[in-house]
């Protein structure tokens, strides 16, 4: 299993061997190291903590050898490998109903005067808002995973991870990169 802290740079595309063009998100791995290593003796499990910069995370993993201080780069993913990116999404700022749940809204004509309205939000009995029900508020800016995302390209020299698709977030934002364990047949890439 492979995994890093890698830094999104900005989107471009790559030609694949058919010549089709390929969009792809450059992830820069750089500054991504060991920091420490969780036992099952002394923590109660076994885990590796991942640092760049002030950043951290954890990933439980059975049966890696690294060392503490070691640095994790961009070439232990192949091309073709399917991975998952997670991060924190774009924020959009405080959104309505209508944008942020996708609720169609009431009939523009016949007397309509809130065709974007939330419409009821509760009623006679309990006497306060049901806890999870969807109404406007902030949107965006909050954990997101794409999953089953295809490494197309590794360029080991400038620790640079090529990602098809898009990623959560904007440009410097720190993701978290690991391995699914499957490779991709259908996909074919550069």
């Amino acid at each position: 299993m492979a995994f890093i802290l890698a830094k999104k740079v900005n989107m471009t595309q790559v030609w694949g061997e058919d010549g089709k063009v390929i969009p792809v998100t450059v992830l820069d791995a750089s500054g991504c190291k060991v920091t420490q290593l969780r036992s099952m003796e002394k923590d109660g499990y076994v885990a590796v903590q991942v640092g760049n910069g002030k950043n951290k995370r954890e990933f439980r993993v059975q049966g890696v050898e690294l060392a503490a201080g070691s640095e994790v780069a961009a070439s232990s993913f192949t091309p073709g490998e399917k991975i998952h990116v997670g991060g924190v999404s774009k924020g959009h700022g405080f959104a309505g109903p209508m944008k942020r749940h996708g609720f169609h809204g009431a009939p523009a004509s016949h007397g309509h005067d809130h065709p974007r309205a939330v419409g009821s939000i509760g009623q006679r009995f309990p006497q306060h808002v049901r806890p999870g029900l969807r109404m406007a508020g902030q949107m965006g800016f909050a954990h997101a995973t794409v999953k089953n995302s295809v490494v197309v390209a590794v360029d080991a020299e400038k620790n640079l991870l090529f990602v098809k698709g898009g990623v959560p977030g904007h440009p410097g934002t720190l993701l978290t990169v690991w391995t699914t364990g499957k490779k991709s047949v259908k996909e074919k890439l550069a």
